[in-house]
This record gives C-alpha cells, structure tokens and sequence, in this order.
C-alpha cells in the first residue's frame, strides 16, 4: 500500500517539533501537536523525566532577557513564534527549526525536605547550580566554597586520593566567575578538595539537600527578576522587581548593580493591583496614599507578573505549616544523629494541577479597570482570592 504524501495528511501538517532545554544542561526533542495544550506539555516532560511531583517547576519561554512562564490552561501556541506555528512540515523527519522551551523551577522552596520526588529534587538542585554562577553576594563568599563541596559530592560522591587530585573539577562550573577571578583556578584546586573530604559518607540525596537548604540563603539565588518602569515615558526600565521565597522586593538599576530599594515580606503586603500596565503595591497597614506605583511596559507582562505573583504567595503561606514541620523534625535530628533522613510532601496550593487548596486569604490581587461591574473593564482574573472567584 502506499503511504499518503506527507502534505495530505492533515494529523501530520499539524506537528511542530520542540526543544525542551532542562536545568543540568540536557534537552529533550518532543514532536508535539500545535494545539497542544501547555499543561499537556508539561506533563509529558516530567513523564519523560520521571519526574512524579512537577509542582514547583514550569515551562517558560525567554521574552526580552526574561522567563515568561506559560499559563498551563492556555494553548502552546500562544507563546510560540508565528514563523513556528504557519510552517507546515515538509515531511517526518523534515521539521523545521524546533521551538526552545525552558523546563525550570517556577516556586523556589527554601528546603528541600519539601521535595519529596528525588528526580524533582536532583532538577531543583541543577536549577540552583544555575542560579548560584550568576550570584553576586560579595559578602557571602565562603559560601560558594562550601556549595561546591556539597555540589562534588552530589555529583562525583566520596572523595579519593587515588581519584580525586589535581584538576578533577571545573572552578567556573561550580564558582561564580567573580570568584574565580579573585582567587583564581590554583586557590580554589588547592582548598576545596580538602572541603569535599569533609563530605565523606554524604549520599547523593543528602547532598543535594544541603546545597538546596545553603544556596537558598544567598539573597539573589531563589530570586526571579523582572524589569520595571517608573512612569509610562521611561524607555530604559530603572526599577527591578525580584519575587523571592519569603516576598517581593524592588531594587533600582545602577549600571550593573542593583540597589534595594523595597522588601515587602507577603506578610506585609496588603494588595497588588495590575490595571493594563500600572502596577500597584499597596502595603499592609498604610493608607492608600502610601501605595507603590510603577509600569510593566504592556498588559501581557502585567498578566505574567499577577499570575506568578498570585500562586507564588499562595504556595508560600501554605507552606508555612509544612516548613514548621520540617523545622521541628531538622531539631530532632539535630539531637538523633543517627535518624533516617525524611522528606515531606509540599501540600496541594498550586492552581491548575489539579490539587486541592488551602484557605488562605490574606492578600487581595486584582487585575482591571476602575473598579467592579459588568463594564468596568476588569481583566483577568477579575478578582482573585485564595478561596476561589469571590465578590469583593
């Protein structure tokens, strides 16, 4: 029988191919329906991977120098280039360039006994090995030296003599390029061998908490930074905005550093308002005339921001009985050398996965016009709280 011509065949027209870049430098190579769906995509990746517990990663697409994290509910097409999404294959192993997607960490977690999934835990932990060569905390430099220890016994186990001597590692694979600069290769060969001994017996697993629980605490490590502008005439964006852990902060933009400006813990923070590209911070406990106004450059970025920002406090406030948890379980520990090393489960707080949530309902986040009714304008998503769609 012979096989329709490849243009023909409607099924076939209709693939794309993607590329899928993961934190530890691999990729995977996936031939996926143009109408797919971004939370279909997501989990064929972590099926792939093996990965059971995705919750805190997400698929993002670079957009001028930043991650824009898809909204899973939407089509893949609505962040991919038109050339992409017009270009009909010529035939099966005829694709044309693939789309570059970015599997990473969406919701930093200050601990890893939070991941309970250790192939989460491993991209969690490559993820942050990404982050820390970027880091700048000039104050915090016997740091690096102690991530690196952790790092080489998660990647190359116990230290041996017989192994382990002269050049066996790369500094700038695992040292900001400051850091190699300053002290230079023969230091950091000389020294850190001496750290990584002091690992000895450290499983994989336990390394790779250690240097989660370490790199967390390096302030611009767990940080995703967006640029923002002070008035809607400014052309350069001044101002950054870094989500963290615990908050939000604002920083201005001084040639190649950044200056805090704001640090807003979520606890603090009383409402944020995105109205087309205004963006409004209003603290808690201030009156209105206090609020933080400033520009995202267009509604789609003010979109972006209110949705990472949402699931971001919400995941974060319910954590905060689950973080006590670890807490007492990391004393007990402390007083039992010998306990076996425990993991708990992140609780079900990220929407759109399909898990139930807790009730919390401390921060208001609204995106629209002036205020409510039917034409008022309000955009997505209206108004949301953290029990749900609700009239305010």
């Amino acid at each position: 029988m012979n096989k329709l011509p490849f243009h023909n065949n409607r099924v076939m027209q209709d693939r794309r191919s993607v590329c899928i870049f993961l934190p530890n430098d691999d990729s995977l190579n996936i031939i996926i329906n143009v109408k797919i769906l971004c939370h279909e995509l997501l989990v064929q990746v972590c099926d792939l991977l093996r990965l059971k517990d995705c919750h805190l990663f997400g698929l993002s697409v670079i957009q001028n120098n930043e991650h824009v994290y898809m909204d899973l509910a939407q089509k893949l097409y609505k962040y991919c280039p038109k050339e992409w999404k017009k270009e009909a294959s010529k035939g099966i192993d005829q694709f044309g360039p693939p789309m570059i997607i970015h599997f990473r960490v969406q919701y930093y977690v200050e601990n890893g006994r939070l991941i309970s999934d250790r192939t989460a835990r491993y991209y969690y932990y490559w993820h942050l090995r990404k982050q820390v060569l970027h880091s700048q905390c000039v104050l915090r430099e016997e740091a690096y030296f102690l991530l690196t220890a952790f790092a080489l016994q998660a990647d190359l186990g116990d230290f041996k003599r017989s192994k382990h001597y002269g050049k066996y590692f790369e500094p700038e694979a695992y040292f900001p390029a400051w850091v190699v600069a300053k002290r230079g290769r023969d230091y950091i060969l000389k020294h850190v061998p001496n750290m990584h001994k002091d690992q000895f017996a450290l499983t994989a697993s336990e390394a790779h908490l250690k240097y989660i629980k370490e790199a967390v605490r390096l302030d611009d490590v767990a940080v995703h930074y967006y640029r923002l502008y002070k008035d809607k005439r400014e052309v350069e964006a001044s101002l950054t905005l870094g989500l963290t852990t615990r908050g939000i902060q604002i920083f201005q933009n001084l040639d190649e550093e950044k200056q805090l400006l704001y640090d807003f813990p979520w606890t603090n923070v009383g409402k944020l308002v995105f109205v087309g590209k205004k963006f409004e911070i209003l603290p808690d406990g201030l009156p209105s005339a206090r609020k933080l106004i400033y520009y995202t450059g267009c509604p789609l970025r003010s979109r972006h921001l209110l949705q990472l920002l949402s699931s971001s406090h919400r995941l974060y406030m319910n954590l905060q009985p689950v973080l006590r948890q670890v807490r007492k379980l990391e004393e007990n520990e402390g007083r039992c050398r010998g306990a076996a090393l425990q993991t708990l489960p992140l609780p079900g707080s990220l929407p759109g996965l399909g898990m139930e949530e807790t009730p919390w309902v401390p921060l208001m986040v609204r995106q629209g016009g002036p205020g409510p009714g039917p034409e008022s304008g309000w955009g997505w998503p209206k108004v949301l709280s953290w029990l749900g769609w609700v009239p305010v």
